[in-house]
């Protein structure tokens, strides 16, 4: 099987090298404290923490562009202006309007699936938490990628633990899982991302792929940190990759 190559950029900005294509994932590339916090009301917090590497070295070479949501930490007004509007753009139906607005060009709705060369790409669904807050959070997707002789990756996205992401890890059975960790807390009460307990519920599920957990450590609502996730994960005897911003896995 050949290698795919999955750098952290920052929070749940990835670049992606799989089947001769680079994908960015989630394209949040402004510095440090240029949006807005999820904390403190009408205060500029976030992200908290400024990019690993130039950002004109985060984009380069990617050929194409993958979101599952349009919140402000997975896609930013630096984002929007420093990207080549005519690089495709996959996304969901929900955010074709405000993407287009943005001025890009090429965009790529995925209803079901589509394909760029040899690679399918999939969307899937979660929940960005529990049922009673999803008006104000909104519809996110997930992604999977699959190409021949490459392992299938699966981008859970912004989502909570539930029946429906166990049910993807099953039918999917991806070689590679990226979970985004943070565990977020909406409002000061809600938490609506993955915790240490439900990251290593998706390395319980599908234990022979290797699981890597990003969205730590670069936003003021989230509470899991990259300490806090492997500890937990080495005393349930789960095997979960971690990185640092900047850091290659390859798998």
């Amino acid at each position: 099987m050949q290698k795919t190559e999955i750098q952290l950029i920052r929070n749940a900005t990835l670049k992606i090298k799989y089947a001769g294509k680079t994908f960015l994932v989630d394209p949040a590339l402004g510095a440090k404290h240029s949006f807005r916090s999820f904390v403190e009301p009408g205060k500029n917090l976030n992200p908290t923490v400024d990019l690993p590497m130039r950002v004109e070295d985060a984009i380069a070479g990617v050929d194409a562009i993958l979101l599952t949501h349009t919140h402000p930490d997975h896609f930013d007004a630096a984002a929007a202006e420093i990207l080549d509007k005519h690089l495709p753009f996959y996304l969901a139906p929900v955010d074709a309007v405000t993407v287009q607005a943005a001025g890009f060009q090429n965009i790529e709705v995925i209803e079901d699936k589509r394909t760029l060369e040899s690679i399918t790409i999939t969307r899937t669904g979660g929940k960005h938490g529990p049922e009673e807050k999803l008006d104000m959070l909104g519809e996110v997707a997930g992604f999977v990628l699959e190409a021949e002789a490459y392992p299938t990756v699966y981008i859970i996205g912004d989502c909570i633990w539930d029946g429906e992401i166990e049910n993807n890890l099953k039918t999917i059975n991806p070689d590679i899982v990226i979970t985004n960790s943070g565990g977020a807390v909406f409002m000061g009460q809600t938490r609506i991302l993955m915790d240490e307990e439900e990251t290593i519920k998706v390395a319980k599920t599908v234990p022979n792929a290797t699981v890597i957990a990003v969205h730590m450590e670069a936003l003021d609502h989230c509470k899991v940190t990259r300490e806090s996730l492997k500890a937990a994960a080495i005393a349930a005897g789960a095997d979960v990759l971690v990185p640092g911003d900047g850091e290659v896995v390859k798998g």
